[in-house]
């Protein structure tokens, strides 16, 4: 197979990691919008149940491909185009694999050949924080009670759906959770979607059982007789007056739980309907990096990614969202100055084990993210790597008797943290390559 190699080695120069980058490839994804109970019971799962049960009365309680596209080569011209991509060896999150170890036989240092996976990374610094809206933007409560504010949270606080919100004229306005709010007044015999939310909060907060109210039947979204003690156990448990009626302004909906994080009224003020008073976002972690046209490309919802907090503990996560609105940090004029390339994109990524990240809010951390990669790959080390004086590369294969011939290559990925480039050209795994000193 290297028996037509040349042993006259043309004129070489050695060549270095930065000369040879590639980037990725476009990708979009449309933004969707979380589901109320299911999804975002799951996102909190790790920070205990959101909903807090309380016993009954007399009554037994309720039981309890991703698609790659082919991957692309990049030619000389590409090698000169500098990106964030990294790439990591074999499992990308198994940890980073040795590097093939070097030899000395006389004719200097040489390295082996190796035939193995290889995966594509970008790097990029990130915000971890608590997840709110879709777009970013947080929660606002909105009061619709009449009186004088007696209880506000503070900052930080953390709501569970069932629990008390803040109070006017003594009076607990709890949080219950869904997607819509409350716009009238309910009692038994009314039907409709906003029954059907407080139905699911009777039911999920353990004030009713599945016999009483059945999510499965049609008539779930009726204010039935269960709904009317399943509602009079609720107000008993938060201390409210128990009328077995729902008010406009009893309660606030919204998906939960809360972690507050504004008060904008204060306590003594009057609390006008209307007014908002707090804002708050979810207890889910969430890490946003924003990434500019070359880094977008390739990167798909379910990508795995690692996190590097702050006290360079890692946390692993995977792309939950892909933003579908392009923004510019220098604003519409500089966009329109320089290019498309200013502006960038948010993916946001969440975490494993939410509970890695503690209770860092608004933090830079440092973000991996693996977006394609090689199931068979030939690598040789980064300074293996010569430069041809009439433009590519070449390595310098060693034969058995240390004699050096010039091996044209092709480049693929690289692996940045092992020091591994991925070659196509005629060599074979088990070869070794000249690896000069640097």
């Amino acid at each position: 197979m290297n028996s037509g190699t040349p042993e006259t080695a043309p004129e070489t120069r050695q060549a270095t990691a930065p000369e040879a980058r590639q980037g990725t490839r476009q990708a979009t994804a449309p933004e969707t919008a979380p589901e109320v109970f299911e999804e975002e019971a799951a996102e909190v799962a790790a920070a205990g149940s959101p909903w807090p049960r309380r016993p009954q009365k007399d009554r037994p309680r309720p039981p309890g491909p991703r698609r790659r596209g082919p991957l692309l080569v990049a030619a000389a011209v590409a090698l000169v185009a500098a990106t964030a991509a990294a790439i990591v060896m074999t499992d990308p999150f198994g940890g980073s694999p040795a590097t093939p170890a070097r030899e000395s036989d006389g004719v200097g240092a040489v390295a082996t050949v190796r035939q193995g996976p290889l995966s594509a990374q970008i790097n990029q610094v990130g915000t971890l924080s608590y997840a709110a809206r879709p777009d970013g933007s947080a929660y606002t409560a909105v009061n619709q009670a009449r009186g004088i504010y007696t209880s506000l949270p503070g900052v930080g606080d953390v709501i569970k759906c069932g629990r008390t919100l803040y109070g006017v004229a003594d009076n607990p306005v709890p949080l219950l959770c869904g997607s819509r709010p409350f716009y009238r007044d309910l009692e038994q015999g009314d039907s409709g979607r906003d029954v059907k939310e407080l139905n699911r909060n009777l039911l999920a907060l353990g004030h009713a059982t599945s016999s009483e109210l059945d999510a499965d039947s049609d008539d779930f979204d009726d204010f039935t007789a269960e709904t009317e003690e399943a509602l009079i156990n609720l107000q008993d448990a938060i201390g409210a007056e128990e009328t077995g009626r729902l008010k406009l302004g009893d309660a606030v909906l919204l998906p939960g739980p809360l972690r507050i994080t504004k008060v904008v009224a204060a306590p003594g003020t009057r609390a006008a309907p209307g007014a908002p008073v707090l804002e708050a976002g979810t207890t889910a972690r969430q890490v946003r990096v924003e990434l500019n046209a070359s880094q977008q490309t390739g990167v798909n919802v379910g990508d795995p990614a690692r996190v590097t907090l702050p006290d360079n503990r890692t946390a692993l996560g995977k792309v939950s969202r892909i933003g579908a609105i392009a923004s510019s940090a220098g604003g519409k004029d500089e966009a329109s100055a320089s290019g498309a390339s200013t502006a960038t994109l948010p993916v946001y990524i969440t975490l494993k084990n939410p509970k890695d990240a503690g209770t860092l809010d608004q933090a830079p951390v440092q973000v991996q993210i693996t977006t394609d990669g090689v199931k068979k790959a030939l690598t040789v080390p980064v300074t293996a790597l010569a430069g041809l004086a009439g433009g590519g590369f070449a390595v310098e294969r060693v034969d058995t008797a240390g004699k050096r011939h010039t091996v044209p290559v092709t480049l693929g990925l690289f692996d940045d943290a092992g020091g591994q480039v991925q070659i196509m050209g005629k060599l074979a795994p088990g070869d070794r390559v000249a690896v000069p000193a640097t």
